[in-house]
């Protein structure tokens, strides 16, 4: 596996030092949400150009990074028109900038039938389903003709909430450019965390093909929450997912999520020594 890291999780520092950074802590790519990391100059629509996707390809090339992911989290399933159509033109402006950057995929969750991007019942329903559908299929549709993969990533509070109704919009809109990032504490809720192998297992069983990506956290049980942190200091049961990459996945890109500065080099070693044990 090639294990990296969220660069706005990297000390704050201007792009070109964090990328030293994340080399000198053995990082080998990284999941880039561009308006978290640059500071230095605009990243909207109408910056992404050919000089920067190339300028950018040449500051990770020298320090020997994979450009794993770029991150466009945006809710698909806004409720007002104007604003799903600036979204919807910032999903494609991405899906073009990636074919630039030679990026592994643009990654997206898929979000809430209300502008605030909230968990609500709703969010479960058909009629939420049926409008991220129907939102999310112009996207996949540019990134057919843009030959880049635009990746889901299922979240217990969203829309695509598990395995199940991941498996369907795939089969639905039925491309192969749509895959999947796979985020085992993401499908994890304090209804469910107590089969956490049980929900892994059925998430690789059913969306292990489509797999393109996979983020690597943990978490401890607050109250009556789930808390996410840096892989290594909670309670999650990693030997499924070790395994599934090591018999199906080779040198995928597994970015370390919810890292701080001063716990990301021992989230890296804590997996690597898990893979190296297995």
């Amino acid at each position: 596996m090639q294990l990296g890291i969220r660069l706005h999780d990297v000390i704050k520092l201007p792009l070109e030092q964090r990328l030293q950074v994340v080399k000198e802590q053995d990082f080998t790519c990284a999941h880039v949400a561009l308006s978290k990391v640059i500071s230095e100059f605009p990243v909207g629509n109408e910056a992404l150009t050919p000089g920067l996707a190339m300028y950018l390809k040449r500051r990770f090339y020298e320090n020997e990074i994979d450009f794993a992911v770029l991150g466009c989290y945006l809710n698909l399933a806004h409720p007002d028109p104007i604003q799903l159509k600036k979204i919807t033109d910032t999903y494609i402006a991405h899906l073009r900038f990636a074919s630039l950057l030679g990026c592994g995929v643009v990654g997206t969750e898929t979000g809430c039938p209300n502008p605030e991007y909230r968990y609500e019942p709703a969010c479960r329903g058909e009629e939420a389903y049926q409008t991220l559908a129907a939102n999310l299929r112009p996207v996949v549709e540019a990134a057919e003709r843009l030959g880049v993969l635009i990746a889901i990533e299922p979240v217990r509070n969203h829309i695509i909430y598990d395995a199940k109704r991941a498996r369907r919009l795939l089969d639905e809109i039925a491309s192969p450019n749509l895959a999947v990032i796979l985020d085992p504490v993401n499908l994890l809720g304090i209804d469910n965390y107590e089969h956490q192998t049980e929900v892994l297992e059925e998430a690789i069983s059913l969306l292990g093909e489509e797999t393109a990506v996979i983020h690597i956290k943990d978490y401890n049980v607050v109250g009556d929450a789930l808390v996410s942190c840096a892989a290594g200091f909670g309670v999650f049961n990693y030997e499924p997912l070790i395994r599934f990459i090591k018999q199906r996945k080779p040198y995928i890109h597994c970015t370390l999520e919810d890292t701080k500065p001063e716990n990301a080099v021992a989230a890296r070693v804590h997996i690597q020594t898990l893979w190296d044990n297995m």
